[in-house]
């Protein structure tokens, strides 16, 4: 299985509040953020780990270089990535989705904070749903906590089979967690939206539902973004929780 890793965001914000790492290289627990999901990935039978990172600052793209030359802690990590500046999250995807075309695969962005023993029960339930019986597109991984200035609504019926993504609900329990499993039919999907000139994720994947994808919830507890410099204290407290 494929996993893909968005890591060209600027980290505007955390830079704004007296952080001077670039995002993908925060620590959380004292492990930068990138080889957090890298190892995780690799604890969860990652065939090939696609990243890309932007072209602000070498500091990341050198790190994912040792990391493909040296492993990751003296362990081989099968590692891709490209160094690219984008306008979007979706054209970051956009950007890597050649390389990810051939396969299922999961994709989440750097700063996404999950507990590692879920993480695992949702790979597993993605093998088996999506790849081995084929009766979903694709596992979206939804919560209930909401820590988000801008959360995703996530409608779903009592099978949690999704029915829409919402920018407001009064009746929606649930929202997206930025974790993605879908098979490679959603690449077309995604072309379409950039050819429209679309630019959110959120709209991507009311694309796959307006395209007929079938799309499943998966219920994590908590997932946390790094998007301030007080979120990493509370990844912290979360992960040690």
């Amino acid at each position: 299985m494929k996993y893909a890793v968005i890591a060209a965001g600027e980290g505007s914000r955390l830079a704004a509040e007296g952080i001077a790492e670039p995002k993908p290289l925060v620590r959380v627990g004292g492990e930068p953020l990138i080889d957090r999901l890298i190892r995780v990935f690799m604890d969860n039978e990652a065939e090939e780990i696609v990243v890309i990172c932007n072209d602000i600052t070498s500091q990341v793209s050198r790190h994912l270089t040792q990391i493909q030359r040296d492993g990751l802690n003296g362990r081989p990590v099968p590692l891709r990535f490209v160094v690219k500046s984008t306008p979007s999250s979706m054209h970051s995807f956009y950007e890597i989705s050649s390389l990810l075309g051939d396969r299922p695969f999961c994709l989440t962005t750097v700063d996404t904070i999950f507990r590692e023993q879920e993480f695992a029960g949702y790979v597993a339930d993605f093998r088996k749903t999506v790849v081995e019986e084929d009766s979903a597109d694709g596992l979206m991984g939804v919560t209930d906590y909401i820590d988000d200035e801008k959360p995703l609504y996530v409608d779903t019926d009592r099978d949690l089979n999704i029915t829409a993504f919402l920018d407001r609900s009064d009746t929606c329990p649930l929202i997206s967690g930025g974790i993605y499993g879908l098979t490679s039919s959603a690449i077309d999907t995604l072309r379409s939206c950039i050819e429209r000139g679309e630019s959110r994720m959120r709209n991507f994947q009311r694309a796959l539902i307006a395209d007929g994808c079938r799309l499943k919830a998966w219920k994590f507890s908590k997932v946390l973004d790094i998007d301030h410099a007080g979120d990493i204290l509370k990844a912290e407290q979360f992960l040690n929780s």
